[in-house]
């Protein structure tokens, strides 16, 4: 009876540490959703277990994402190569650049696999 409560003992925590490591930071679903939705142009994202999808706008056929991270909800944009500031010009150069917006407001964005938050945001919602 020992070994079984020693081995149930080692199992669950071989299950904490598989969910603590499963959780992903905030830093790392921005990277996961612009990965997936522009350099390998899926048809939806995927994170853990979830699958939100990637639509076009309809003016511009941007690609965008809706999701949730930790009960908040998160739009990815792609960046619109033809507005004025340096993401476009980065966009129009080639790179792929993702904005994200959390209640309306510019959270952070992802440009070829880094992230830049904004100041005053918080790295986490």
């Amino acid at each position: 009876m020992r070994n079984g409560s020693t081995l149930s003992k080692v199992c669950l925590a071989d299950e904490r540490d598989t969910a603590a490591a499963m959780k992903l930071s905030f830093e790392r679903v921005l990277v996961e959703v612009w990965r997936q939705s522009l350099v390998e142009n899926a048809k939806s994202v995927e994170l853990g277990t979830e699958h939100f999808p990637v639509r076009s706008t309809p003016k511009r056929k941007l690609r965008q994402v809706d999701f949730t991270f930790e009960g908040n909800e998160i739009r990815g944009l792609e960046q619109n190569p033809q507005t004025i500031s340096r993401w476009p010009q980065m966009a129009r150069s080639g790179k792929k650049v993702m904005q994200f917006l959390s209640e309306g407001r510019y959270v952070a964005n992802v440009v070829d696999g880094k992230v830049t938050f904004y100041a005053g945001r918080p790295n986490s919602i």
